[in-house]
């Protein structure tokens, strides 16, 4: 496994010459999320505004799963980052759906018994979207128990790489939120370069 600074030196490397893209669709992501709820928020009835939420929220899902496993394509391939690999995460709506959801449900009660847990838990399952998209046949349980296998052991080494972008994210913060549509694609490739050191130390599939 790599250190902190060499998974971040790596996307970096690889997001040379790639940053106008990784920031569009960065935007789009955050244009989505944040603007179709809040749009949602203005224009219903408080009584259905929840459920229309919730609805928004699964619909959202696969999205964000196309953003995340993009970036494994795009430092593995150099394949470009577009809107429609981005969504073309809807293809597999259905394990991604179920198994997010699962997923969040897990989280969700572990939380419930102390905060400590439920973030242990999150780390445990932190590589169920790049399972999914490696292991089509795999979904739900299958893939959130095989990435607990995968960061047995690793979850606080992943903990810290996240943590290590700190400072970027207050920078962000202090630019209203502008400095996100940077760091989301430099964490995410870091990230996926974790993800691909794991799985060849594990010498899974």
């Amino acid at each position: 496994m790599d250190s902190n600074q060499g998974y971040k030196n790596r996307a970096l490397a690889d997001l040379e010459g790639n940053w106008t893209d990784a920031a569009i669709v960065t935007l789009v992501l955050l244009l989505v999320l944040e603007v179709g709820g809040g749009s949602i928020s203005f224009i219903m009835p408080p009584l259905i505004e929840k459920g229309t939420h919730f609805v928004w929220f699964l619909l959202c899902i696969p999205l964000g799963w196309g953003y995340t496993v993009m970036f494994l394509d795009f430092i593995r391939y150099s394949e470009k980052l577009t809107l429609s690999k981005m969504f073309s995460g809807y293809k597999e709506w259905s394990r991604t759906i179920t198994t997010y959801l699962l997923m969040y449900i897990y989280i969700f009660l572990w939380t419930l018994l102390l905060i400590i847990p439920g973030i242990i838990k999150a780390y445990s399952y932190a590589l169920t979207p790049y399972i999914l998209k490696d292991n089509p046949e795999l979904s739900n349980n299958a893939a959130i128990e095989e990435s607990m296998q995968m960061m047995d052991g690793h979850k606080w080494k992943l903990f810290w790489l996240h943590l290590s972008f700190i400072g970027w994210l207050i920078l962000s913060l202090l630019t209203l939120g502008i400095g996100l549509i940077f760091l989301q694609p430099y964490m995410r490739a870091a990230e996926s370069h974790f993800y691909e050191d794991l799985k060849r130390e594990k010498q899974v599939y």
